[in-house]
């Protein structure tokens, strides 16, 4: 009897820890811009990793991420995402087993694909890459307004749209986007990635993925944020050139510092244990050799994607097989579920969660053993 007691004990106890590390759980949101699915699942494209009008010196980009096998092919690419995630998370969105992750807007380019990831919603107007501020409430704002997050919530993009894509002043989060300069007070990191950001000479929309990842990865470190997002954007930028060596370069640069976040989360007491990562990203691509650089409305891929998730609250799946379907626009109410919330707006409805989380149930015969030992 006493074994059993002890036995029951231990899973209430074990259920009333999930519940409580459920509502402490810190999230952060990661996406690079326009990475299709076919290189997560599949490695580097054997045709278009030959082809020298796309890939400046095939032979090294080959000896780099090339292998005949997919699997070590793909490991190669994505060493973090097939070494770590596979084995401790979950990855969806491999079509070749019928698992599918899709954007479900209709525009399938980039303002529309981040409106749908983060406030839940696919909206059917049309809303251009152009610096047009959301009407549409996104889960960062609603996570800021919670008990317990408010001003712990905090956004780092590429791309210098993304403050009107959050809607920053109406949202009041911390966002920095772009080439903006950083707030330096006693920060020497600051004052120094400020510098590097004054000498590059042709700004474009897209700040380098590096420098956006290191003003993140400072933040991270001294203000301990409980939401983050993290858009990254190169690998859309050089795919769009038609640097197909650069693409997988970045997508390879996207998973270290992936690696490296996370390694760091795992050995922060703040972070340890009780961070959860959801990866991902806005569009897919042309999935015809000739279209891979291209997507859109009329690009057949373009509505295709993928994600990775990993930490508490995500079933260790591994790569999911299973036949399903699954959109961008749950991922919103995902984050919700994590932090044991529900998001609602009251502008436009909120697609439900992804069945991702790890649920810990007690048994009917042992609830109804606590209730005859209590009636004792």
């Amino acid at each position: 009897m006493k074994l059993f007691l002890l036995a029951i004990c231990s899973l209430v106890c074990l259920f009333l820890h999930a519940q409580t590390s459920r509502s402490q759980r810190n999230i952060f949101i990661i996406t690079t811009d326009g990475f299709r699915w076919q290189e997560v699942f599949q490695g580097a494209d054997s045709l278009l990793i030959r082809d020298t009008v796309l890939v400046k010196d095939t032979g090294l980009i080959c000896q780099k991420f090339w292998h005949a096998d997919p699997e070590e092919r793909r490991r190669k690419l994505l060493p973090f995402f097939w070494e770590v995630i596979a084995k401790k998370g979950r990855l969806s969105g491999n079509r070749a087993y019928g698992n599918e992750v899709n954007i479900a807007n209709l525009y399938k380019i980039s303002y529309p694909g981040y409106n749908e990831i983060l406030t839940g919603y696919a909206d059917t107007r049309f809303i251009p890459n152009l610096t047009v501020r959301n009407k549409n409430t996104n889960i960062l704002e609603y996570m800021n307004s919670r008990e317990g997050y408010a001003g712990k919530v905090a956004a780092f993009s590429s791309w210098s749209v993304m403050p009107y894509i959050l809607n920053e002043k109406r949202s009041e989060i911390a966002v920095n986007s772009g080439y903006e300069m950083l707030d330096e007070g006693e920060d020497t990191l600051n004052r120094l990635i400020n510098q590097v950001q004054r000498t590059v000479p042709m700004k474009g929309h897209t700040r380098y993925d590096l420098l956006t990842y290191a003003s993140a990865k400072n933040y991270i470190e001294t203000k301990h944020p409980k939401v983050l997002f993290l858009g990254l954007g190169e690998t859309d930028e050089f795919a769009h050139q038609g640097r197909y060596d650069q693409y997988l370069q970045k997508a390879h640069q996207v998973d270290q510092m992936i690696a490296e976040l996370w390694y760091y989360v795992q050995t922060d007491p703040f972070y340890k244990d009780n961070t959860t990562f959801i990866i991902t990203t806005d569009h897919g691509r042309g999935s015809k050799t000739a279209k891979w650089s291209k997507h859109g409305f009329w690009v057949k891929g373009s509505g295709e994607v993928w994600t990775a998730l990993i930490g508490p609250g995500i079933a260790p799946d591994g790569e999911r097989k299973e036949k399903e379907k699954m959109y961008a626009k749950q991922i919103a109410s995902t984050v919700s579920l994590l932090a044991d919330e529900h998001f609602k707006a009251d502008d436009h409805s909120v697609a439900k969660p992804l069945q991702v989380t790890r649920t810990v149930v007690i048994p009917e015969i042992i609830q109804t053993k606590i209730l005859a030992v209590g009636n004792k």
